[in-house]
Formats: C-alpha cells, structure tokens, sequence
C-alpha cells in the first residue's frame, strides 16, 4: 500500500504512472502500424514480424488495462 507522504511515491509520480500505462499502450499501437507499414514498403519480412509481435502487445495490454480499470479499487 502506497503512504500518502511518502518520499518514494509521491502524488506527482503516481499520477504520471496511472496515465503512463495508456499511454504506452498507445505507442505499442502506434509502433506496430509503423513498422508493419515499412515492412510493405521495403517488402521485408523482419519488419512485418516486428510489427505483428508490437499489434499482440498492444492487444494483450488493452486487454489487461481493460480488466485493471474495471476491477474495484482495492484488488490492487
């Protein structure tokens, strides 16, 4: 449990954590539409794996960002 004091987790810091998961999930997203993308326009196979494995870990995170947020606050 987080003190409300205290010097590791200040307020500013655990603000910027809560929205920091959306937006990494954001820029998965938008990482995997860039290299799939560049995977087309140089046709090279590496690329377009990249790109899929970065779409299955923004699916995987939505997907647990999702749960976090519906759970009641005090699971975690």
């Amino acid at each position: 449990m987080v003190q409300k004091n205290s010097i590791i987790w200040p307020k500013w810091r655990i603000k910027l954590l809560k929205r920091l998961d959306l937006t990494l999930i954001l820029f998965e997203f938008v990482l995997s539409i860039i290299f799939i993308s560049f995977s087309y326009i140089v046709e090279n196979i590496y690329f377009k794996g990249i790109g899929i494995g970065l779409l299955i870990a923004w699916v995987t995170s939505a997907i647990a960002y999702i749960f976090k947020k519906k759970a009641p606050k005090s699971a975690y």
